[in-house]
């Protein structure tokens, strides 16, 4: 599946604490993000979401995100083998990752940006972080702009 052809992009949230899940999801309503989020809750549930495989296999249902917030500290795979196994991926230029994590720590950041991943926030995240880091998203020609860009559209 193509990902430039969503109508509708999808996040994808890999994070195991139900509270962080909570503050995020706070995060979002209060950042008026209303992208179609998906949410998996360690490593390994993230690469079977981005592989398509197990309880993933239905695209339509669990479609390719566009924008993954990752924490990196996780059971089974952790954020940083998740960011190496999508660097492998040919399709894996077309989404982009942000790490959400509660390191501060500088060589994790680097690492993470060596993976690719595009931006860096220490948790908890705010409605700020959410809209800085949409805005920097939305920015980029891939289809996060491209479906903004029709909502602005639609709205004028």
């Amino acid at each position: 599946m193509n990902i430039d052809n969503q109508v509708n992009p999808t996040i994808l949230l890999v994070e195991d604490s139900e509270d962080d899940v909570f503050f995020m999801r706070h995060a979002f309503q209060k950042a008026k993000v209303t992208f179609p989020l998906q949410v998996v809750s360690d490593g390994q549930a993230a690469l079977d979401y981005l592989a398509g495989i197990g309880p993933y296999i239905d695209r339509g249902q669990y479609p390719v995100p566009s924008l993954i917030f990752l924490d990196l500290k996780m059971p089974y795979v952790n954020g940083f083998e998740v960011l190496a196994w999508l660097q492998g991926q040919p399709t894996s230029a077309e989404i982009q990752v942000v790490v959400l994590t509660s390191s501060p720590e500088e060589r994790d950041r680097q690492q993470a940006k060596e993976l690719g991943a595009r931006a860096y926030l220490v948790k908890p995240a705010t409605e700020e972080m959410i809209l800085q880091t949409m805005h920097f998203i939305t920015a980029r020609p891939l289809p996060f702009a491209a479906a903004e860009s029709a909502r602005r559209v639609a709205v004028a």
